[in-house]
């Protein structure tokens, strides 16, 4: 039969033609293949550039090819950290027409490295338990999801620096399995192979003199879990506290807020008798603050920066005669201007705080100082730098005076430790 190329993207197909098919893959000549960074892998992985992409390949037997070719695009739906599957190719010969190994393709995930490559110098602990951090909230992302990993290990998952934290992303789906929901026995038994793997494999590093001489793989391995356990507690327990104590609730998103997550919407529910509310959070994906600033500003922000600005942009909000009181804030799907027939939309609030907040703020400080800070991130620090005044001072400080001090006492120190700015010509925002 012919080569057989099942494809995402109509596209692609024309793109892999050009490549040595009929060659198996560990003898691809050096001109097909990009030299970048593998981890270990039960089966034969290469990168390889496609046109303008560069692409992971992995050889494997057409079943479980197909099967994680699907499941892949099953967690591309749902929103999951994964790799971006793109095609699974079938029916290769060679060139005396002996069948070859299936292959299935997937997009390289740029900025990302396996986790041997980071231990090329020994990492420090700390990092180690932000990666810790990073592979905790995968598996928890993918229990939500109903997804059962079934080999949750540093070998299956590709890291990507993410604001002086890690994002984890998973990059082998072959021995997983999809449900509508999770049993406890499964997500114990993801969760006690993810222990045993990790353990392993951080011992294969200290064999290898590659691993900090304080980390305890054992202890390590251990720590998955109970980051798991905390964080997976937080996000899915129901709390029932008494009516009127609102500082609970704010409390337990605080608690979330600490772990990573954010709250988009709440169910609170009242009790027969009033004495008591039910709580429960709905928690935002990765994500999620980016496109609602995007879609209220136009602003195009890194996730963390987004969080910032739209606490801001809901506070300015609450100051202006023609906010709706009570409204959800503006990073909540049940934010609405209903019942208030003199209240502005909140594209139209979140415009003029650009224009009349955030853009004036950000041109105040000179081009020439801010270094590479882009303007989201100036604004960030001014915030910060707003609430340090604040509070020595015991009363709000304003923008234009928060401004002034911090290109007279924090800016020349700030840019001591930034690299300089890559285009001095671009104009301020």
């Amino acid at each position: 039969m012919a080569l057989q190329i099942s494809a995402t993207n109509p596209e692609h197909p024309a793109l892999l033609l050009e490549l040595p098919w009929q060659l198996p893959l560990e003898e691809w000549p050096e001109h097909y293949l990009v030299p970048l960074p593998r981890g270990i892998s039960r089966h034969v992985v290469r990168y390889a550039r496609a046109g303008a992409e560069v692409v992971a390949v992995k050889e494997l037997a057409e079943r479980p090819a197909v099967r994680e070719y699907e499941l892949l695009r099953s967690l591309d739906r749902l929103g999951i950290p994964a790799v971006d599957p793109l095609a699974v190719v079938t029916e290769r010969t060679d060139e005396k027409g002996e069948p070859l190994e299936p292959v299935l393709i997937t997009r390289h995930l740029g900025g990302s490295m396996p986790y041997r490559s980071m231990f090329e110098t020994t990492m420090r602990p700390a990092t180690m338990h932000r990666l810790m951090d990073a592979l905790a909230v995968l598996l928890v992302r993918l229990h939500l999801a109903g997804f059962a990993w079934g080999d949750c290990s540093l070998s299956n998952t590709l890291f990507r620096r993410d604001a002086g934290a890690y994002a984890a992303y998973l990059v082998d789906a072959e021995t997983g399995d999809l449900h509508p929901q999770l049993s406890s026995g499964q997500r114990d038994y993801d969760l006690d192979l993810a222990r045993v793997n990790i353990s392993g494999e951080l011992l294969d590093l200290e064999a290898a003199g590659a691993l900090h001489p304080s980390v305890d793989p054992i202890e390590f391995g251990a720590e998955i879990c109970a980051r798991y356990q905390g964080l997976w507690d937080e996000l899915t327990r129901t709390s029932v506290y008494p009516a009127g104590k609102h500082h609970y609730i704010d409390r337990r998103i605080r608690r979330l807020n600490d772990l990573g997550f954010d709250v988009a919407e709440m169910q609170i529910a009242h009790s027969s008798n009033g004495d008591t509310v039910t709580f429960v959070p709905k928690v935002v994906d990765a994500g999620h603050h980016q496109r609602q600033l995007l879609r209220l500003t136009g602003l195009d922000t890194e996730e963390n920066q987004a969080r910032r600005l739209l606490n801001d942009l809901e506070s300015w909000m609450a100051t202006q005669d023609d906010y709706a009181p009570g409204d959800p804030p503006p990073g909540s799907r049940l934010r609405s201007s209903r019942g208030h027939p003199h209240a502005a939309r909140p594209e139209v609030l979140a415009h003029r705080w650009v224009r009349d907040v955030f853009r004036p703020t950000v041109r105040a400080v000179p081009l020439d100082l801010r270094g590479s800070m882009d303007a989201a991130e100036l604004y960030h620090e001014l915030l910060e730098h707003r609430w340090y005044l604040s509070e020595h001072a015991q009363h709000d400080i304003g923008l234009d005076t928060v401004v002034d001090d911090y290109v007279t006492n924090i800016l020349p120190k700030v840019r001591e430790t930034l690299p300089p700015r890559a285009d001095t010509a671009a104009p301020p925002a």
